[in-house]
Formats: C-alpha cells, sequence, structure tokens
C-alpha cells in the first residue's frame, strides 16, 4: 500500500434493516477516517454514502430454508465472487452486517488469512441456534451487540464483543408522536388507525398479504369507522400487497398504501399489526400496542421450530422477559385471531398504557449512541499500520 492509499473497509448488508445500521455506521466512521472507502454490498442508504455496490442488497434478502434453497446458486455465486476479491485485494477491515448465514462463512473465510472481521448484529443464537456461538468465535474478531443480554453469551465463550445499543433506539422519540404522524398523514385525531406491516421481503408478502387484509376487512366489520395504513418498502412489495387485495377483492377496504413513511403510519395507529423482525422493536420504541405475526413456509417452519430455545420470537417480548404483546405463529396467524387480537388492545385503553410504560423502559435501555461505540469498536480492530496510512492520506 502507498503512503497515500485510503483506508478501505468491506462491508455487506443483507436486507432493508441492514442497510440502515450500515449506513449509520460508514456515517460515523466518515466522520473518524474521512480519507476510508467503503465497498462491497450494500442497499439504497449505504449507496447515499458514498459507499461502492458490488452487488445490491437485495440479492440477500432471503428469508428461510426453503426459500434460501431456492436462490441457493446466485447466493453462492456472490459469496464465492466476494471471497475471491476480498481474498486478492484484502480490506482493512471487514464489517458483516446481519446476515448470519451468509456472512459467517465469508467471515470464517478471510479471518484464516489473516482479516480483521467484525460482525455487527449479534445472530439470534438466543432464539434458534444456540450450537453456533462456536462457528461465530471462529469467524470474527469482534461482535457488535445491540442488545445488553447478548454479552454475556460471547464473554462465557472468550468471544470478544461489544454492547453498542440499538441506532433505532437513538432515532426514534421518547415521546409520543402520535399527534404529529395523524397531522402529517391529514388523519383526524378521533378516527380508529391500524398499521398494517406484513415485512419489507417479497417472501413475506408473499406469506403475510393475504392474511393482513383479510385481518382487515374482519376490523372493518366490527369498526367501520377505522382505517388501515400499511406503508411498503419498495415497488416490488407494493406490487405484491396489492395482487393480494386483488384477489381478495378488497380494493373497497379503507387501506391506505404508504410509499415507506413506517414510522409515521405506526405513530399514527392505535394499534399496529407486524410480522416479526426489526418492524417489531420499531414498533415498540414508537410506544406501539402491536399483535405480532410469524408465518414462513411449513418445511422452514418446522426446521426453524425444532431448534427454538424461547418461549416467543418477538424482540420486544424477548427484550421484556415475557410477553408483553400477543404472538401468532404459523397456523395461529389467522385473521380471526389477529383481528380479535388487535380489538382486545384497542378496546382497552389500560393494558395499552401498561404497554407502553415496558416499551419506554426497553427504549431507554437500548439508546446508547450505537453508532458512535460501533465505530470505535471497529476503529480499535483496524491494523496500526492502517491507522498510519489512512492519517498520510488526509493530510496529503
Amino acid at each position: 500500500m502507498s503512503a497515500a492509499a485510503p483506508l478501505r473497509i468491506a462491508m455487506v448488508a443483507g436486507e432493508a434493516s441492514g442497510d440502515l445500521l450500515a449506513s449509520q455506521l460508514i456515517q460515523a466512521l466518515q466522520a473518524r477516517l474521512p480519507g476510508a472507502v467503503f465497498f462491497g454490498v450494500g442497499g439504497p442508504k449505504m449507496l447515499a454514502t458514498g459507499f461502492t455496490a458490488w452487488h445490491p442488497l437485495e440479492k440477500l434478502a432471503v428469508r428461510g430454508y426453503i426459500e434460501v434453497l431456492r436462490h441457493y446458486r446466485e447466493i453462492a455465486a456472490i459469496r464465492r465472487d466476494l471471497k475471491r476479491r476480498l481474498l486478492a485485494d484484502p480490506p482493512d477491515v471487514f464489517i458483516g452486517v446481519d446476515a448470519p448465514d451468509f456472512n459467517l462463512s465469508l467471515e470464517k473465510a478471510l479471518k484464516r488469512r489473516g482479516l480483521a472481521c467484525v460482525h455487527y448484529v449479534s445472530p439470534s443464537i438466543w432464539a434458534w441456534r444456540g450450537e453456533r456461538i462456536h462457528s461465530i468465535g471462529a469467524a470474527v474478531s469482534r461482535v457488535l451487540a445491540l442488545f445488553p443480554f447478548e454479552t454475556a453469551l460471547y464473554e462465557k465463550q472468550g468471544i470478544p464483543v461489544s454492547y453498542v445499543g440499538h441506532p433505532l433506539a437513538d432515532m426514534l422519540p421518547l415521546e409520543d408522536g402520535r399527534h404529529t404522524a395523524r397531522t402529517l398523514l391529514g388523519i383526524s385525531p378521533a378516527t380508529p388507525v391500524f398499521a398494517l406491516l406484513p415485512g419489507s421481503r417479497q417472501s413475506e408478502l408473499q406469506y403475510m398479504a393475504e392474511t393482513f387484509i383479510e385481518t382487515a376487512r374482519r376490523m372493518h366489520e366490527q369498526i367501520p369507522e377505522a382505517i388501515f395504513l400499511a406503508p411498503l418498502t419498495t415497488r416490488e412489495t407494493r406490487v405484491l400487497f396489492e395482487s393480494a387485495l386483488h384477489r381478495r377483492r378488497a380494493q373497497q377496504l379503507p387501506i391506505r398504501l404508504l410509499f415507506g413513511h413506517a414510522h409515521q403510519a405506526m405513530m399514527a395507529a392505535d394499534a399496529v399489526l407486524v410480522a416479526s423482525g426489526t418492524a417489531t422493536l420499531e414498533a415498540a420504541l414508537l410506544k406501539r400496542p402491536m399483535a405480532i405475526v410469524y408465518k414462513m413456509a411449513p418445511l422452514s417452519y418446522r426446521m426453524m421450530r425444532r431448534m427454538g430455545y424461547l418461549p416467543y420470537v418477538g424482540l420486544p417480548n424477548v427484550l421484556a422477559g415475557k410477553f408483553v404483546v400477543p404472538e401468532f405463529i404459523q397456523d395461529e396467524a389467522t385473521a380471526e385471531n389477529l383481528a380479535q387480537a388487535l380489538l382486545n388492545l384497542y378496546a382497552d385503553k389500560e393494558a395499552c398504557e401498561r404497554i407502553k410504560a415496558v416499551f419506554r423502559e426497553i427504549h431507554l435501555q437500548l439508546r446508547q449512541n450505537a453508532a458512535e461505540k460501533a465505530a470505535a469498536a471497529v476503529i480499535a480492530c483496524l491494523p496500526t499500520t492502517a491507522l498510519r496510512v489512512d492519517a498520510l492520506a488526509v493530510a496529503g
């Protein structure tokens, strides 16, 4: 490396939530390492920071064992290409952002060749695959954990770990934004509002969309004045949801499709119906009562169920250490059950206030200035020679 060569940081994010986390980390690193360049696999938020994408993030945004098998050749080809390019011209550090099924094997190959590898977002070993922790130790130089209970799991195995908190807790307001969100969306304070979040991946929409629409139909029968907000993150997921509306002949239901604006939709809502994943944490940080849904290919679910370690799948319940909001998994996730759960939440204002109090405590616990803490942990993993060279490049 010449004296003027910039510090090079490779990153791989595999879905929309990883794109957000990675973009914030890039910005924090750019403030500390102004000469650094970033490249790998990323989405639109990462690209907006100047990140160079060798492959688009959408290619990795596949969920469940069966779904991954369908796309295996394409995903394996991307991993081989990354491995070849990164070993041929090694970066100063590799950061895998979530996507553990893709990133850990890549990290293991890179670490074996002496590269520093940081994994941002602890894999959910506490939920599904406890035996996985040993393979994580072989793959990473350090894990950046978003949740406080995760650090003890790694420390027990001698794996370097840093608790950095969750960036969403830094971003989202502690106070209730209901009035502001309703004003923005042109909704009166008295209107019953429910947010429908069937997922950010196309595979989730294929399993969830019709159930969510039928849930809205049943609720509309009980509360005719209610409206439903359905924020969808991409053109593809919007098309899938619109197709489901046509199949269910539900175009007359008062469902407003939003392009993005998930946070505003949740803030405006009295209660939220949400697919299990990061959106459940967002709903909790926005202090919204919710019902959590988890549906996937039947074989994928049977395989995952055998490896379960916790009685709950939703992050709000995991973080609270108890059932705070209802969960409906696989066959339990019927329109009848979901509609009744949301109607119960809407009717019980006292229960909603108790839920909001628990969520406020979770918010305070996770608010740690995560991007800055993560950036400091990454920099600590960089070779000192790389830091010196980057300083020279900036000075030059």
